[in-house]
């Protein structure tokens, strides 16, 4: 016998209040507008999520019936021009259009404990995250220190890249012996130097600058880098199927290649 009973639903204030009531955007310092940044119908049945809000994610969460979706990298960013137009006016067009709610949650989704970026890039590399007050690192405490034990950071990053499906970048000491690893995903470079002081035995983000191979040289620790997006899949598809579950809604990770 099939159910024919309609799909549950919630308010867009609903998913808000408990976007909000799990990632807690009031503790940190961002460079955007953290939760609601486009208005949307007020019933949510399906609710999708994706890396970043762009034109392909928001047409690919239109085509699979979507209410809401939510990402990691939102619309807004402190310093833009504001001007609503090109690439920013065809992605709104479309979710104003399809009356799509977007909700985005840029440094929360990366500190979350057990369901952000970095907590989720762990469980992905089978890092152990260390608890108490020495297991955070760098502005804002988002750099997180686990514990893993390989013979090298090069068999590490040979492990990291067969995990995440794409090849990383190691730089500095392949044959230093790997216990103690150091972890902030997506942009965080500018987090190495705090790794190092933590006495990491390498530090594993998306995205390496010129100054930080230098650093590694220099200071004996191993540097990998796998990819901004690749580092970053894992943590908005944990939150959004904890919140569809905990809301009965509909969930489905869409995940829109990325080779940066």
């Amino acid at each position: 016998m099939t159910d024919s009973s309609p799909a549950p639903v919630v308010s867009r204030q609903t998913l808000l209040d408990t976007l909000d009531g799990l990632l807690q955007p009031g503790l940190f310092r961002d460079y955007g507008p953290n939760g609601l940044q486009v208005e949307g119908r007020e019933p949510v049945r399906k609710l999708v999520s994706g890396v970043t809000a762009s034109l392909a994610l928001i047409d690919a969460a239109i085509a699979a019936g979507a209410d809401a979706i939510l990402v990691h990298h939102g619309l807004f960013w402190r310093g833009q021009d504001g001007r609503v137009t090109g690439w920013m006016k065809r992605r709104l067009s479309r979710l104003l259009a399809n009356e799509v709610n977007l909700f985005a949650y840029h440094l929360p989704l990366d500190a979350h404990p057990s369901l952000g970026n970095n907590a989720e890039l762990a469980r992905v590399l089978d890092i152990r995250l260390d608890e108490g007050d020495a297991s955070r690192f760098g502005d804002q405490r988002l750099g997180f220190i686990g514990q893993r034990s390989m013979p090298s950071a090069s068999a590490l990053a040979d492990d990291v890249s067969a995990r995440l499906g794409r090849q990383v970048t190691l730089v500095a000491e392949p044959e230093r012996a790997v216990r103690r690893i150091g972890l902030c995903t997506g942009g965080a470079q500018g987090y190495f130097e705090a790794a190092i002081a933590a006495g990491v035995d390498v530090f594993i983000t998306g995205e390496i600058s010129e100054p930080q191979a230098h650093y590694a040289r220099e200071c004996g620790v191993a540097y990998i880098a796998c990819g901004h997006h690749a580092s970053e899949r894992f943590g908005v598809a944990a939150v959004g199927a904890h919140v569809a579950a905990q809301l009965s809604l509909e969930h489905e990770f869409i995940d829109i290649p990325n080779p940066a």
